[in-house]
């Protein structure tokens, strides 16, 4: 019976597949993300469309050519199309995006480049391919860095190398720098083999994903670490019903540690004596996203997102393991909050929750929205009741966009956001660390020694405000932003009100279409107040609060080009 319903669901979509191609946008693409993101806005994009499951394919944006939504190229851009129209192979844009940073790593959302010092280029061309469901997608990706030695944490006192250790550097694979030399590195970037029955695709990918409303972080998916190899179920657009338009996507993959350990060992006492190695093992990721628009809010997306990762040589072979959204029994069975190192029925798992909203309105040109998102379980309905912000985390932001009595269809844009990584108060009751760390997945929440969720970092928070002047793809900006560096690291174990770690930055940048090519710049200086948490008592003087600053400027610049066929 149950091989019956499944030929019947097979045959019900080969029936249904279509002729759309099935290309997407990968994340990450400068400028054309936005770029529809501001259609929408603007009323000139279908507002089903909620922009928190990304890449966007084509069958959701509905253009012929996804990289030219303006139709300016005015040509067909494939290389071979075949006689009955079901086949086309096309050349896909040639990136290249160079950064650099004077004093201390900076920057996030970049794929496969790393946090460093020093120059940094990346450099992406590919090639697509169709023939009636079947897309084949090769777009590998290539990253030099140069990796400078940097001043990082050096600890005032033993008991801070012993407790950075205990709490950041043996409980998560997150290198303060990627080895004692230049970093090069090849992927396999955004490519993909994937069977396509709009609006249902199925297939293999190393692409990166987006998850959330978010504009500049997102809790529990980004591209800030390169892309993992997965194994993925998603709408390509949006299904319409009776109640509503609901996508998602289904995702389980392989997460792999970077090699390097937390600190370069040196000959310089860097108290490496507290370092534990970690066992050579990968682990396994599956997440499910699900957004649903109601059919009386347009505008309104409403979502959730569900993920694990586990210890491949903890997880069992039955299929609950590798798809674990639907345990059975109480949480009760998963953790116990006395015994939290635990190890469930389910394997030694670490779960990470969010829900999110996005709320769009063309008319007025605005958008406001947010994620909240947890990393325990509650030992019930009434511990989730009276203690709802234990283990949380947080994005709120909105854009608002104006137009410009110029004549020229320019706009004025207006973003903030607000991204919230600092556990709550609730730790001194109840033992807990920020998002993306785990003391039974010991590599934590990354990929290749990068966060998968926000890359502001673990356990930061940022506020972030953006003014632009924009017409069509081209933009001129100024950005202002406050980073306050791991507070859970300040309050839990420096104790010492005045080592706080905030940098404050100003930055502009800009984007420019011309022709075929796309450029992108940025320039950003940030002076780190306390920098590494740091500072110089000036005992003669016998005042708490005049000692020496241990400030650094920090000088950050990104220079892109994207050209397309």
């Amino acid at each position: 019976m149950k091989k019956h319903y499944i030929q019947l669901f097979l045959i019900a979509l080969l029936a249904t597949g279509s002729t759309l191609k099935a290309q997407v946008l990968p994340v990450g693409t400068p400028v054309l993300e936005d770029y529809y993101r501001r259609l929408q806005l603007l009323g000139q994009l279908d507002s089903t469309i909620s922009f928190s499951i990304r890449p966007l394919s084509n069958a959701a944006l509905k253009q012929e050519n996804i990289y030219d939504p303006e139709g300016l190229q005015n040509k067909d851009n494939s290389i071979y199309r075949s006689k009955d129209g079901k086949g086309m192979v096309q050349l896909m844009p040639i990136a290249w995006n160079n950064q650099a940073a004077s004093a201390y790593p900076y920057g996030w959302n970049d794929g496969p480049m790393i946090p460093a010092r020093g120059f940094q280029t990346y450099a992406s061309a590919g090639i697509y391919a169709e023939y009636k469901f079947l897309s084949i997608q090769l777009r590998p990706e290539f990253v030099y860095a140069q990796n400078a030695n940097f001043d990082g944490f050096k600890g005032m006192y033993q008991s801070d190398w012993r407790l950075w250790w205990g709490r950041n550097g043996n409980d998560i694979d997150a290198p303060e720098r990627f080895g004692k030399g230049s970093y090069v590195r090849f992927f396999p970037g955004q490519s993909s083999v994937r069977l396509n029955f709009h609006p249902i695709s199925i297939g293999i990918s190393t692409e990166s994903l987006w998850w959330g409303p978010g504009m500049r972080n997102s809790l529990l998916m980004s591209n800030t670490a390169p892309g993992f190899l997965h194994a993925t179920i998603n709408t390509t657009r949006p299904i319409k019903t009776a109640i509503g338009s609901f996508e998602g996507q289904l995702v389980g993959g392989k997460l792999e540690a970077s090699g390097f350990t937390p600190k370069v060992f040196t000959d310089d006492d860097f108290h490496e004596q507290y370092y534990r190695p970690k066992t050579d093992d990968w682990r396994y990721f599956s997440g499910l996203v699900v957004s649903y628009q109601p059919k009386w809010v347009p505008g309104l997306s409403v979502g959730l997102i569900n993920v694990f990762t586990v210890n491949r040589d903890d997880m069992g072979k039955k299929l609950g393991d590798y798809i674990p959204f639907f345990p059975s029994g109480s949480r009760s069975s998963i953790i116990d909050p006395d015994n939290p190192k635990q190890v469930s029925d389910l394997g030694a798992q670490d779960r990470n929750f969010s829900v999110f909203a996005r709320w769009l309105v063309p008319s007025v040109n605005f958008e406001i929205y947010g994620e909240y998102a947890r990393n325990d379980h509650g030992w019930d309905i009434r511990d989730v009741t009276v203690l709802p912000n234990h283990s949380r985390s947080y994005v709120i932001g909105m854009r608002k966009i104006v137009p410009l009595n110029t004549g020229l269809n320019d706009l004025l844009q207006i973003n903030a956001e607000v991204t919230q990584l600092e556990p709550p108060r609730t730790v001194s009751l109840r033992n807990t660390g920020p998002m993306y760390r785990h003391n039974v997945v010991r590599d934590g929440y990354t990929q290749l020694g990068q966060l998968l969720g926000a890359g502001v970092g673990l356990g930061n928070n940022i506020q972030s405000l953006n003014v632009s002047w924009l017409r069509g793809m081209k933009e001129l900006g100024f950005q202002l932003e406050r980073l306050v560096h791991n507070n859970d690291f300040l309050y839990r174990l420096v104790k010492d009100p005045r080592r706080n770690w905030v940098d404050l930055g100003a930055a502009f940048h800009a984007a420019w279409d011309y022709k075929n090519f796309m450029f992108t710049g940025q320039m950003q200086f940030t002076k780190a107040y306390n920098y590494q948490y740091r500072l110089e008592e000036k005992p003669a003087l016998g005042n708490f609060w005049n000692f020496k600053h241990q400030d650094k400027a920090n000088f950050y610049m990104q220079l892109g080009m994207l050209y397309r066929f």
